[in-house]
């Protein structure tokens, strides 16, 4: 049995025929072709596969795709309109935050709601906030001092 699910894009509306079982990381990758969420551990455990609904960070493998309907879906290109980077992915570029990548999608979405929810965090916050995401390269740091400099920047 399938269903046709309706909900909003990073500001487009989209339909996509669904199953029961499907995530919204099957949903955003398999049948949106929207590749920025990546798939990491299945299990909500690395924070590869963030995204915004309604504003608040999930893990896209977590929620199920029927859940979504009529709702705002954020991704990293909802972020970052027609490609140009945000002040925050330029920090993270420029601190070397980006490595081999495969997190960046689910940092800076993460990165982008808490600047939303606190514009001034101090250390100790984002490492709270952060500590859903991994990163395989280690670049925590790197990417902690981006978000520390684009607050700073109240960008």
């Amino acid at each position: 049995m399938t269903h046709i699910l309706s909900f909003v894009l990073n500001g487009a509306p989209v339909q996509a025929l669904v199953k029961p079982s499907d995530s919204l990381l099957d949903v955003l990758r398999e049948k949106l072709d929207v590749t920025s969420p990546k798939r990491g551990c299945d299990s909500g455990d690395c924070g590869a596969c963030t995204v915004l609904l309604e504003g608040v960070t999930v893990r896209a493998c977590l929620t199920c795709a029927l859940t979504v309907e009529g709702k705002q879906v954020v991704t990293v290109e909802g972020i970052s309109p027609g490609g140009k980077l945000q002040p925050l992915q330029e920090a993270i570029i420029h601190h070397g935050g980006t490595q081999c990548g495969f997190c960046t999608s689910g940092m800076v979405v993460s990165a982008t709601a808490l600047l939303a929810k606190n514009p001034h965090p101090q250390r100790h916050e984002i490492a709270e906030e952060m500590s859903g995401n991994l990163c395989r390269c280690g670049c925590y740091e790197e990417i902690t001092q981006a978000i520390l400099d684009t607050a700073r920047k109240g960008e």
